[in-house]
Formats: C-alpha cells, sequence, structure tokens
C-alpha cells in the first residue's frame, strides 16, 4: 500500500512532540518552572472548591485547544510563528 508523502506514524509524531516539549530554546527552563508553580499554587487554592473539576476540565481543554492552534500555525512543528522558532527540535 503506498503512503502518501504526508503520512508520518504516531510514533514519529510522538517523537517530535516529546522534542519540541522538552526543547529549552521552545521554553526557557525559568518559564517551565513558574507554570508548574502556578499551576500547584492554583490546584491547592482550588482543592476545596465545588467547581474545582469544572476548572481541571476547563484547563484541560484550553491548554490542548492552544497546543493544537500552535502545531497548526507552525504546519507541525517545522515553521516558526508567533515566538516559536526552535524548527530544529520539530525535526
Amino acid at each position: 500500500m503506498p503512503q502518501n508523502s504526508r503520512t508520518v506514524s504516531a510514533g514519529k509524531t510522538l517523537k517530535r512532540e516529546l522534542r519540541v516539549a522538552t526543547s529549552l530554546r521552545a521554553q526557557p527552563l525559568w518559564f517551565r518552572v513558574l507554570k508548574w508553580v502556578v499551576t500547584v499554587v492554583v490546584i491547592t487554592i482550588l482543592w476545596r472548591s465545588a467547581y474545582f473539576w469544572w476548572w481541571i476540565a476547563g484547563a484541560t481543554v484550553l491548554s490542548v485547544t492552544v497546543h493544537f492552534i500552535w502545531r497548526w500555525k507552525t504546519k507541525g512543528w517545522t515553521q516558526p510563528w508567533f515566538g516559536w522558532n526552535d524548527v530544529d527540535a520539530g525535526k
């Protein structure tokens, strides 16, 4: 069965996603640490809230949406867009 030139295996896609996610040029280390600190603080504050799971669901939907928009605009991490320029990590 001939493969389309745009078809990429799931394994290669996952490896590319992990390279981009762990690239220090994509997001500086201080920003990653700050993201986790803010996440832990917000979860701690909202833990006893009746709407905790709604906050978690909303944050998940928002983060997945932003991820796919960036992936779409960078054409699968192969072109720079809006501050993201670590094209080498996407290769």
